[in-house]
């Protein structure tokens, strides 16, 4: 059995577009002591932006996230995974871009 990660937290906020996706990271790096994990955009418009610090903050800054994605009417859908498994590190390292 693979070890829980070390990562800390890990938090998604999940946009339509490209404005609601820089929306939700410019407030959840100002709200919270998180660092942006990366993003990952699909076909039909949908954007994901993920976070990455300790509960708390993970927690805070996805409900800011979410507040300022919503505000401009793109939200999908936000999640906090307190302490992600191994296994999940792994989907998370194989479908996200990092940030330049």
């Amino acid at each position: 059995m693979t070890a829980p990660a070390s990562g800390g937290a890990l938090g998604l906020v999940e946009t339509k577009g490209l404005v609601g996706a820089i929306e939700a990271a410019d407030a959840m790096v100002k709200a919270a002591n998180v660092r942006v994990e990366g993003y990952r955009t699909l076909r039909n418009g949908q954007v994901s932006v993920l976070v990455r610090g300790d509960v708390g903050a993970v927690q805070a800054a996805v409900d800011a996230g979410s507040a300022a994605a919503r505000a401009v009417g793109e939200l999908y859908t936000s999640h906090v995974i307190p302490r992600p498994h191994g296994e999940t590190e792994g989907v998370v390292s194989g479908v996200i871009t990092p940030p330049a």
